[in-house]
């Protein structure tokens, strides 16, 4: 019956999402202008360079003659002739052989007018086949909960592709948006891997409490620091979108930080509270007292991985910058105000302190609960042992 209780309860919950993600789209998408260009799959039949001659541009290192055949769209099976220009940075240039796949945009003007012009490698194929094994692998390994782990998973992404982001698109406030997807995320990660009860209930108040303390204190530093939120250049692109949305770059950024720290908080959270469960199963008579030294104690090991994890991804994520500021010799006191270096440590700290608060408020609140649990339970023999 229990088991049925919280089936239905997670089906009512999935279905309350939906029609939040459902309102989400209404609300939040507007009418774009459609698009005149349209993005096709296509194989390189053949390639031949051009004379330098052929083409009068300084501009291009080298000009390619590509023949292409088209694997998707209208013009599906239809060859086409264009000409791929090369500058010789290995940064932009798209280097092809005959025999690779590649994204071209297709321009139609109509009456048989059509431009292609090669835009990118393909690439999806393989990011496709990657996220293959890895739901293979959670499912092998994990059983029923590996499949509970790609559901909460793929509502995740769902969550950030139908809700935040549309609505950030639109305008709304990003802090707050940020806190009720992180805390619907939360919530529901946690329950359904973890179940509804006190293991759950305390790693998601350890988790939330952990975020939103990282979250104010990354805004209260951010503000003390001037952070712009524009130290990256999609941030800069942002400011000429279409939409002609006025965002507030700080919020973003802001959000950004409390939807980074979100992840590893929860993954502390839930360790913590799953140990301290499994240490009361194994010694029901253990004080309240005990069992959060223990939760505490697991945390210490845990916190000290983790918190490296956060500093490497962020650092890992910048070693070119890094590379640049060690090969110009730039002084540490010019590094470290520089707006993009000042965030990213803003980003990285603030998500480790997230992270080391989690540890007591998961252990304090699971030994609250299993104390209270206990005197229930207590109580309730009592009352039956007088019947």
């Amino acid at each position: 019956m229990k088991k049925l209780t919280i089936m239905l309860l997670f089906i009512i919950m999935m279905m309350s999402i939906g029609s939040v993600v459902v309102f989400a789209d209404e609300i939040f998408v507007e009418d774009y202008v459609e698009a005149e260009l349209v993005i096709e799959r296509a194989k390189v039949l053949d390639v031949e360079v051009l004379d330098e001659d052929t083409l009068e541009n300084d501009f291009f290192e080298e000009n390619l003659l590509v023949t292409l055949e088209l694997l998707t769209g209208e013009y599906k099976g239809q060859q086409f002739q264009v000409i791929h220009s090369l500058t010789g940075s290995f940064g932009y240039d798209i280097l092809v052989n005959p025999g690779d796949k590649v994204l071209v945009t297709v321009e139609d003007f109509g009456e048989g007018a059509v431009e292609v012009y090669i835009s990118e490698y393909l690439r999806d194929i393989y990011v496709y086949w990657v996220f293959a094994i890895f739901v293979a692998l959670l499912i092998l390994l994990g059983g029923f909960k590996g499949v509970k782990t790609v559901v909460t998973l793929a509502l995740t992404i769902l969550l950030i592709l139908k809700l935040l982001l549309p609505g950030l698109l639109a305008g709304y406030n990003p802090i707050l948006l940020t806190i009720l997807v992180s805390f619907i995320i939360t919530l529901v990660t946690i329950i359904v891997v973890g179940g509804a009860n006190t293991k759950s209930y305390a790693a998601i108040i350890g988790v939330l409490g952990g975020v939103f303390v990282a979250g104010i204190i990354a805004y209260v530093i951010g503000s003390k620091v001037r952070l712009t939120g524009l130290s990256s250049q999609e941030a800069m692109m942002l400011m000429y979108i279409p939409q002609g949305v006025n965002f507030d770059f700080r919020g973003l950024l802001f959000a950004g930080i409390i939807m980074g720290a979100l992840g590893a908080v929860m993954d502390v959270g839930m360790s913590i509270a799953s140990s301290m469960e499994e240490i009361k199963n194994a010694n029901p008579n253990i004080s309240t007292k005990a069992l959060v030294m223990s939760g505490m104690n697991v945390g210490k090991d845990v916190m000290g991985t983790m918190a490296n994890t956060l500093i490497l991804a962020y650092t890992g994520s910048a070693i070119p910058l890094l590379l640049l500021f060690t090969a110009y010799q730039d002084p540490l006191v010019k590094i470290i105000n520089l707006d993009i270096i000042a965030t990213e440590i803003v980003r990285a700290f603030t998500g480790s302190i997230g992270l080391i608060l989690c540890i007591p408020l998961t252990a304090i609140t699971a030994g609250l609960l299993k104390d209270k649990f206990d005197k229930k339970k207590n109580t309730d023999e009592d009352h039956k042992a007088l019947k």
